[in-house]
């Protein structure tokens, strides 16, 4: 293979005699010493973001012969533009891209001219495949949202132009392509320029550079068109090797989040990451963000060497003066300047899934090194898309854009994302299919760590519990209505009174009547329902009490977010396993009837699901028992747990 054709304009070097060598130290300096830019594609479906990295790629003579033999063949089996090559082939890797036309993955590429290196995200334009695009626009400097002239501004257009904000791109080029099918004109292109600075106008971005392009015969892609000649600006390669973004992340507090602790032997303790921002020396303070404790950087250590010096973006390993605690997921800050340490904030979703964003439900909430369980505790409000106007909500749905209100299990150490976007973004992970279902910027803290304090108090847990005598804990039954887990639970308690422990019984009818007197029976209301509740069984068992919980709390995921709430052993799950058709035949409050009857609407077994318990600790099957038979042989069980101390798993009864 040869590319010297290819080769020359990239490394900007001239041999001017044959004799002398090249001298590759020379132009490696060189190469390193230009500065660095990233940027992504984006917009509507089919408006030519594959096809303009492909020229960029083609014209700046950064092909070599095999990957062109490759591409006209490509475009022969695949291509769109007849017998011409398709430019977009080069970045649509995927097959299922080159069959649909369609660009599904982000591709990354690496080009460089004589002025500037570049990494390129090609992110795709389907709504389907909106996270991909947040993906790809979450690591870069600036946007090029492409817009297909016959067309103008579309509703794709403005969320991704809206995500592109969110995300912290401050710099935009509006490229007006297939500029060739209108006939270059240029009352076209100014009315689109004009629809998209009218709504872009809000959203914040510092630069924004209208271009009319056409990529596939490369318009203004890097140089000037004779056939705009109405259009005096830059050609789309100059604006991109000339436009100043931001560089102030060295210039910020030093944020060092730790990925990982290198111990190779007892002589050796490094905290290895990447800077996020700032900058730091060998004898520097450093602060350990969650603890608070300080010590002084004692090396810095990369895989060149020890340095004396590190900055924003590099990765390093430092070993510090003293043995203070520090574990990935936490950050080394600058102590004058130290990020925010909460457990509950606000910031702005982007949310991907299928399935609705609900406030109540529990996820995974993963920074750039932490990871922590989280639960959405409430919206503030949606963005309309069309108006960004916020709006009443109570879900998002996919590709939906609100503000929430976040809780985590522990306090997360961050910074506001429009001070920093490495510290201050999250993912958001569904925690049974570990899908990515939403991403977030943090905007404030609503309640910072550092001002919620434990009340410290001589009589605790374990001194509850034995004034009591007992194990305390809480079981938590769930099955269908009718099932019999309100019969069991009620002689269950009495049983145990009787036999001196002490309790509380908490059902649908005790709570809803009361605490959760505001709930309806919208997914997003039963969610809160058990949320609560799971809240107040977790104080009675601090306070050493027996909770016996009867809900029929349908959803896998707000069990397991409660289960989250106690320490190991004190949830029992109870399983009271009755099949529909024998509660429909009991059906004590005449509900199934009803439903069946399509007046009760959302009634779980009929026309709501539920979830039955993959593992409970207890497996209660109804069939063929009384319920006096079924709690004989639970107290049997907790007399086991508790005399032991411990809980046992997976019983059946």
């Amino acid at each position: 293979m040869t590319a010297a054709s290819n080769l020359a304009p990239a490394l900007d070097y001239e041999v001017a005699e044959p004799q002398l060598r090249l001298d590759v130290g020379a132009v490696l300096d060189d190469h390193n010493r230009r500065s660095f830019l990233r940027f992504l594609t984006c917009g509507s479906v089919d408006d030519g973001k594959s096809t303009l990295i492909g020229r960029l790629l083609y014209d700046t003579k950064l092909i070599f012969e095999d990957q062109l033999a490759a591409l006209e063949r490509d475009s022969r089996r695949h291509g769109t533009a007849g017998e011409e090559i398709d430019f977009a082939l080069l970045v649509d890797g995927l097959e299922a891209e080159r069959q649909q036309g369609i660009t599904i993955d982000v591709a990354y590429r690496f080009f460089a001219t004589p002025k500037r290196k570049f990494i390129v995200a090609d992110t795709p334009g389907h709504e389907q495949y909106t996270r991909n695009m947040a993906t790809g626009a979450s690591t870069a400097d600036l946007a090029i949202v492409l817009v297909d002239a016959r067309r103008g501004v579309m509703r794709q257009t403005r969320r991704h132009a809206f995500i592109a904000s969110l995300l912290g791109i401050r710099h935009v080029v509006l490229a007006v392509n297939k500029i060739d099918l209108v006939d270059y004109s240029e009352a076209t292109f100014r009315d689109i320029e004009r629809d998209f600075r009218a709504f872009a106008g809000e959203l914040g971005f510092r630069s924004l550079q209208a271009i009319p392009i056409s990529a596939r015969n490369g318009d203004n892609v890097i140089a000037g068109s004779r056939q705009t000649r109405w259009y005096r600006g830059p050609s789309l390669l100059s604006h991109l090797e000339t436009v100043e973004v931001d560089a102030d992340a060295a210039e910020k507090p030093f944020r060092f989040p730790v990925q990982y602790v290198n111990r190779p032997n007892l002589d050796f303790r490094g905290f290895a990451g990447t800077i996020a921002a700032g900058t730091v020396s060998v004898g520097d303070e450093v602060v350990v963000a969650k603890s608070g404790l300080s010590s002084r950087v004692r090396r810095i250590v990369t895989a060149k060497g020890d340095r004396d010096e590190a900055r924003e973006g590099e990765a390093v390993t430092l070993v510090l003066a003293d043995e203070v605690e520090v574990s990935r997921g936490n950050m080394l800050v600058a102590p004058a300047a130290r990020p925010l340490l909460a457990d509950r904030f606000a910031a702005s979703l982007v949310w991907f899934d299928d399935a609705a964003l609900i406030p109540g439900r529990a996820y995974v909430l993963r920074t750039e090194t932490d990871e922590v369980a989280a639960t959405v505790v409430g919206l503030q409000h949606r963005i309309d898309i069309e108006s960004f106007a916020p709006g009443p909500a109570d879900r998002l749905a996919m590709n939906e854009i609100g503000v929430a209100d976040i809780s985590t299990q522990w306090p997360v150490a961050f910074d506001p994302f429009v001070e920093n976007r490495a510290t201050g973004s999250f993912v958001l992970i569904d925690r049974i299919t570990n899908r990515t279902v939403g991403a977030g910027m943090i905007r404030h803290a609503l309640r910072r760590a550092g001002n919620i304090h434990w009340q410290a108090v001589q009589v605790d847990r374990a001194a509850r519990a034995a004034q009591k005598g007992q194990t305390p804990a809480v079981y938590w039954f769930t099955g269908l209505s009718g099932a019999g887990k309100s019969t069991i639970a009620s002689l269950l308690e009495k049983r145990l009174h009787a036999a001196g422990r002490h309790t509380y019984l908490l059902d649908g009818d005790n709570v809803r009547h009361g605490l959760n007197r505001d709930l309806g029976f919208s997914e997003a209301d039963r969610a809160e329902n058990i949320r609560r509740v799971g809240e107040v069984a977790r104080l009675m068992v601090d306070a050493g009490l027996v909770v016996l919980v009867s809900f029929i709390s349908p959803y896998r995921a707000e069990r397991d977010a409660v289960r989250r709430m106690f320490g190991a052993g004190e949830f029992v799950e109870v399983f009271v396993d009755t099949p529909v058709d024998e509660c429909a035949r009991r059906d004590p409050k005449g509900l199934y009837a009803r439903a069946y009857a399509g007046e009760l609407s959302g009634f779980t077994g009929v026309d709501a699901p539920y979830e039955p318990p993959l593992a409970p600790e207890l497996h209660v099957r109804t069939l063929g028992r009384t319920p006096q038979d079924v709690v004989d042989a639970l107290m049997d069980d907790i007399a086991r747990r508790d005399g032991a101390g411990v809980f046992r798993d997976g019983g059946g009864i």
